[in-house]
C-alpha cells in the first residue's frame, strides 16, 4: 500500500427483492481498536457481517477500482476482484465462491467483511455482538509503531494530537519516503518561534512522531516551510540528523491523510495551549 485511496464507485442500483434476507443491522466494527464512523451501517445477512466497501478504501488502506461493473479491492501485492449479486469472485488470480453475494443498497456497496480482512491480513474478531479488526503495524528498524504523534506550534501555544489506525500511520510514512528529495544543508536560519521569523527563515510547520507503545520515538520527521514561500518546504529527519529537500505536494497529501483519520475518528486530542 503506498497511499490511501478512497475509490469513486459506479453505482449499480439493485432492487429491494434481489437482496438476501437481513439479520440485525447496525453490528458496530472497530478497526485498529477505533470504532468507525459511518453514515451507512453495518449489516448482518446470512450469520455474515457485510459492510461498506468505504471502510476498507479509508480505514484499511486499499484502493478500489471498477471496470466492467466488477469492483477490484487492493493493498499491497493482495487483489480481489468481485461483482455486486455474484457469489463468485478471484482472489489473487484463483476463483473462490462467496458464501454471501456482495450488494448494493442505497448507493453503497457491501461486501463480506471477514472474506476482505483475512485476505488482506487482517484478523476479525466477534465478541458481544462487537466486530474488531486488527491490522498488521508499521515496522520501522524492527519496532512496531503503536500511534503517530502530530504536534504543532501556534504564536502561543500548540497542540498535541495522536493518531491510531496502521493504515493511516502506514500511508503517512510511505508519503514520507515518497517526498524525501536529495539531501540538503541545515538552513541557515529555521526556528519553532514564528514571531522572530524574517526573510531567509524557515518555520517549522509541523511535527511527526512515531512512537512504539511504550511511547518512545521510534522515527521523528518535522517539516519547515520558508517565510512567505510555502511551496518551498524542508524535511529535518531528526532521528537521523539529516535535512532533505521535501515536495509540497507530498506535504499536502500528509495534511490531507491526517485529516482524513481525524474525520473517521482515529486521532485524539491529547494538549492543547493554544491562547
Amino acid at each position: 500500500m503506498k497511499k490511501v485511496l478512497a475509490g469513486t464507485l459506479v453505482i449499480i442500483m439493485l432492487t429491494l427483492f434481489s437482496l438476501p434476507a437481513y439479520g440485525a443491522s447496525g453490528t458496530p466494527i472497530k478497526v485498529d481498536g477505533v470504532t468507525i464512523v459511518s453514515d451507512v451501517q453495518p449489516e448482518v445477512v446470512n450469520q455474515r457481517v457485510m459492510v461498506p466497501l468505504r471502510i476498507f478504501s479509508e480505514n484499511l488502506g486499499a484502493s478500489v477500482s471498477w471496470s466492467n461493473s466488477e469492483v477490484t479491492i487492493a493493498m499491497d501485492q493482495l487483489k480481489i476482484t468481485l461483482k455486486p449479486n455474484s457469489h463468485a469472485a478471484v482472489r489473487n488470480g484463483s476463483a473462490v465462491t462467496l458464501d454471501v453475494k456482495p450488494y448494493v443498497k442505497n448507493e453503497r456497496v457491501f461486501v463480506p467483511l471477514r472474506f476482505i480482512a483475512e485476505t488482506f491480513g487482517c484478523q476479525v474478531q466477534y465478541r458481544d455482538g462487537l466486530v474488531s479488526v486488527a491490522t498488521e503495524p508499521l515496522v520501522i528498524d524492527g519496532s512496531s509503531v503503536y500511534t503517530l504523534q502530530h504536534e504543532i506550534h501556534m504564536t502561543m501555544g500548540g497542540i498535541v494530537t495522536q493518531m491510531k489506525g496502521n493504515a493511516y500511520i502506514k500511508a503517512i510514512y510511505d508519503l514520507f519516503e515518497k517526498g524525501k528529495g536529495e539531501p540538503t544543508e541545515a538552513p541557515a536560519h529555521y526556528t519553532w518561534t514564528y514571531p522572530i521569523m524574517d526573510t531567509g527563515w524557515y518555520g517549522k510547520a509541523t511535527q511527526f512522531d512515531f512512537l512504539d507503545m511504550s511511547g518512545t520515538s521510534v522515527q521523528r520527521f518535522d517539516l519547515y516551510t520558508l517565510y512567505n514561500d510555502s511551496s518551498n518546504v524542508l524535511l529535518y529527519d531528526a532521528s537521523a540528523d539529516k535535512w532533505y529537500k521535501f515536495g509540497s505536494d507530498d506535504r499536502n497529501d500528509i495534511s490531507k491523510t491526517f485529516g482524513l483519520a481525524g474525520q473517521n475518528g482515529f486521532t485524539t486530542v491529547i494538549s492543547d495551549t493554544v491562547v
